[in-house]
């Protein structure tokens, strides 16, 4: 079933923004969207010719008739034209947040300036509706999405560089929203680029691309804000939703076109498919992260492309010991990953060295994991590293060794994470729950390995891990992907070369 999703938006007749663009962009995500219209405006390309507030009990009539039997995971909040209005949806939100079960989660854009310039609020109250979305609001919204003159209105931050967005950013969370996404649509920093920022609790995002140059941008905001909802609403992380928002608001831009004598509106494609409409992941090292300035370590460890491997890794066993890393190599996997998590034990550095003479004998590709330091004293092939791991390893060595270097992934920021360095290879994961690490709120599916495989399978070797035996195999390899890495289907079988002669019979039979 999908997921239901409602806005609480104005209504733009000349269809650019507003809940209609809300609605586009909440089916492109494959979700069903709801609304409740707030304000009717008279609108088209060239200007706001009228701002129509619908009165409170018309208002609250829609959010009574949609809770009654369609209750939403997500709410995507728009135009909010009076005080009166703020401090109705305001009471709903507490409502729902004290009494529902499963309250949704709020994404609140605070709309305040069309795209031809014209006010969105009643400007005779602006201060008021202003104190109002600070008093009564932002403490029960999840995540707001101002743009860079929403912001500096609701701040009196002025955003003349990144610490001016840090600052404003935490200012809003003063107030009570958790999550606060600063778009830069409007912010030229650097020339000819657009850069946006999350600030998640206390952890930062920053995303940037080169500027899309087109007149046509009417309803981006709506659209991203709505984009964002939907992800949300699939139980997405904030930072997977940040980005592929911000790939379907850059793939709209591209293909934006006008439909009157003004602004025409963003495009509404689909779920992002095209690696070039996504944003970079701005890192200290990098060179927008070096114009944007940030503060970082002289020697801070950067190093982008490394030695490749084959396209098809084939069966991928990744073990956590030097006798199981022996069975595989002789039971012909080519691919096996050494993973002891013991840094203490005291046949580390012996089982490494052991392992790595192993596989150049059966010409295999033997990943020492985390151990990159024994895996370079020893001119291993390649090394594994996770997230977490990556900036703690030298990179820069591992480059100018020769060794290749493999990557782990758990959603669509890490994925782009990743693509920063120009590993070896990707893997993706975890696709099914797994008991051998703590993978809580990292799980794909294969929903998102079907998105995952067709982005980087022209850059990368793919690798799907997590959870995979001979039952879920199939239904993996049939995504595309290239290797499929397994843990426990091996190591935990009652007969393991068995197992290895089935996983390599169904790789074979399965594998495109």
């Amino acid at each position: 079933m999908s997921e239901v999703v409602w806005t609480i938006a104005g209504s733009d007749s000349g269809g650019g923004a507003g809940i209609q663009a809300d609605l586009h962009a909440m089916r492109s995500f494959g979700v069903h969207g709801c609304s409740a219209i707030t304000a009717l405006t008279a609108q088209n390309s060239v200007a706001v010719e009228a701002l129509n507030a619908v009165s409170l009990p018309v208002l609250e009539s829609q959010l009574q008739a949609l809770a009654t039997d369609l209750p939403p995971k997500a709410i995507k909040i728009g135009m909010l034209a009076n005080v009166q209005q703020i401090q109705l949806i305001a009471e709903h939100l507490r409502y729902y947040r004290d009494k529902w079960p499963q309250p949704p989660v709020v994404v609140y854009d605070p709309v305040a300036i069309a795209s031809s310039g014209d006010s969105l609020i009643e400007e005779d109250a602006q201060a008021d509706i202003v104190d109002a979305i600070k008093t009564h609001l932002l403490p029960l919204v999840d995540v707001v999405t101002p743009n860079v003159h929403e912001t500096q209105m609701l701040t009196g931050v002025y955003l003349i560089g990144p610490s001016a967005m840090r600052d404003a950013a935490a200012r809003l969370q003063q107030w009570g929203v958790n999550s606060v996404i600063i778009k830069g649509g409007h912010w030229d920093y650097p020339q000819g680029y657009c850069v946006d920022f999350c600030l998640h609790g206390d952890q930062e995002y920053w995303l940037g691309n080169e500027r899309v140059i087109t007149p046509h941008s009417h309803g981006t905001g709506c659209s991203l804000s709505s984009a964002i909802a939907a992800c949300l609403a699939k139980g997405y992380p904030l930072k997977d939703a940040f980005i592929l928002a911000k790939a379907y608001i850059n793939a709209g831009l591209k293909v934006a076109q006008r439909y009157g004598e003004g602004v025409g509106p963003v495009a509404h494609t689909q779920f992002p498919e095209n690696l070039d409409d996504f944003p970079q992941v701005i890192e200290p090292g990098s060179w927008l992260g070096d114009a944007l300035d940030f503060d970082c370590d002289p020697d801070f460890n950067y190093a982008a492309g490394f030695a490749s491997c084959p396209e098809k890794l084939g069966l991928y066993a990744v073990v956590d010991s030097f006798a199981w890393l022996e069975l595989c190599l002789a039971h012909g996997i080519k691919t096996v990953q050494l993973r002891i998590k013991d840094a203490d034990s005291p046949n580390l550095e012996q089982d490494i060295k052991r392992a790595i003479e192993l596989g150049r004998q059966h010409d295999a590709q033997v990943f020492i994991n985390d151990h990159w330091q024994l895996a370079l004293k020893h001119g291993a092939y390649g090394v594994h590293l996770g997230q977490e791991d990556l900036h703690l390893a030298n990179l820069k060595a591992i480059q100018d060794a020769g060794m290749r270097l493999g990557l782990s992934t758990h959603g669509f920021y890490e994925m782009l994470l990743a693509h920063n360095y120009r590993p070896s290879y990707l893997a993706f994961g975890a696709i099914y729950p797994t008991t051998t690490k703590d993978m809580t709120g990292q799980i794909q599916g294969l929903e998102k390995l079907k998105h995952f495989v067709p982005l980087m399978r022209r850059h990368y070797p793919t690798v799907a891990i997590g959870g995979i035996d001979v039952t879920r195999l199939p239904d993996v390899a049939k995504t595309g992907v290239a290797s499929i890495a397994v843990v426990r289907a091996i190591t935990e079988a009652s007969d393991p070369t068995a197992a290895i002669a089935q996983l390599q019979q169904l790789m074979v039979q399965y594998g495109d």
